[in-house]
């Protein structure tokens, strides 16, 4: 990963309000404090590309916002985004990547309105170094992408637009089966909300990702372990209530483009087609859901994608930033 990686450490809180150097070349991260909650302090992290956008233009920045068990690690579509034109931040929720402390669950929120906070302040940093520029595109993958597009309802003129790369916008499978799991978790959240959900979580995702396996990513094994954080009762509650916003239909004006794969593949064990196929969601349920975020909706479906179709292989990647900069052309230049 590099000279100034972390290793398997977790990083600790900067001073508030300055940037320091982040372990990804040419990067820079800064800590967004966010008081504290039942686990004790909790703070966000931002991180910038140094790189300047080319050519100049009075385009808006762009937030990326990570999915499950993830944070920012793709460099390339950071290049790709400032190459464009645009200023490349990045956000590292809380208890995710370089946000995670020894004293936090991994991942573990009870209510998706609590990542307004470091959104907001994230989208404060950016107008304030930016203070010309348009409100920023927020790019966001997987669960990143729900709690995107709930935010960006809550907050309709702070983001130009959304760029959501395969967003979890419900769960797979029939509905009676998805009202009951809902109905299961939501008593037990109030008795545990830690508690852990046991199911079973492969390590075929990590496997197409990771330059130690079949993949070309170098992945920080405690931000992204080979198998998923452990699932908890009120985390797995958060999501379904935002699921369930979903399917009443957001009322968002915002211009959305949803990047999806072309086709998906669920199994048990790793199999070469994971890296070209969605291996966590089912496609075709989120390309249904997707029609329910805005009366301005594109989906692109990406042939060869994986499930984040940006860390698919270069020339599948390139092929969507193709896509995404043609429809960006259409809605903020």
């Amino acid at each position: 990963m590099g000279p100034d990686t972390p290793g398997e450490q977790l990083l600790e809180d900067t001073p508030a309000e300055e940037w320091v150097e982040d372990y990804l070349s040419g990067c820079v991260r800064m800590t967004l404090p966010l008081g504290e909650d039942f686990e004790g302090p909790v703070s966000a992290t931002l991180v910038r590309c140094e790189q300047d956008p080319e050519p100049e233009a009075a385009l808006p920045p762009v937030l990326q916002i990570h999915g499950w068990t993830d944070y920012f690690y793709n460099l390339p579509m950071a290049h790709q985004w400032a190459g464009r034109g645009h200023r490349f931040y990045a956000l590292d929720l809380r208890k995710y990547g370089r946000s995670l402390r020894e004293h936090q669950t991994p991942g573990h929120i009870e209510d998706l309105t609590e990542y307004d906070a470091e959104i907001n302040a994230a989208c404060a940093v950016i107008a304030a170094e930016n203070p010309h520029l348009p409100a920023p595109v927020i790019n966001a993958h997987s669960t990143g992408g729900l709690v995107a597009a709930l935010w960006a309802e809550r907050h309709p003129e702070a983001t130009s637009a959304l760029v959501l790369n395969s967003p979890w916008l419900e769960l797979a499978g029939h509905s009676p089966a998805r009202a009951a799991a809902e109905g299961i978790v939501t008593p037990l959240t109030r008795v545990n909300p830690t508690a852990e959900l046991k199911v079973p979580r492969p390590e075929n995702y990590w496997q197409s990702l990771s330059v130690e396996a079949q993949g070309e990513w170098e992945l920080h094994p405690r931000w992204r372990p080979r198998a998923s954080f452990p699932m908890t009762m009120g985390w797995l509650k958060a999501v379904f209530a935002g699921h369930r916003r979903v399917r009443q239909g957001l009322n968002l004006d915002t211009p959305v483009l949803v990047l999806l794969a072309e086709k998906s593949i669920i199994r048990t064990q790793w199999n070469e087609q994971f890296q070209e196929s969605d291996s966590v969601l089912d496609v075709e349920l989120l390309a249904r859901r997707s029609h329910k975020l805005s009366r301005m909706v594109t989906i692109v479906r990406i042939p060869r994608a994986m499930h984040d179709v940006f860390a698919s292989a270069e020339d599948v990647r390139n092929s969507a930033f193709r896509e995404t900069s043609k429809w960006l052309r259409g809605y903020v230049g």
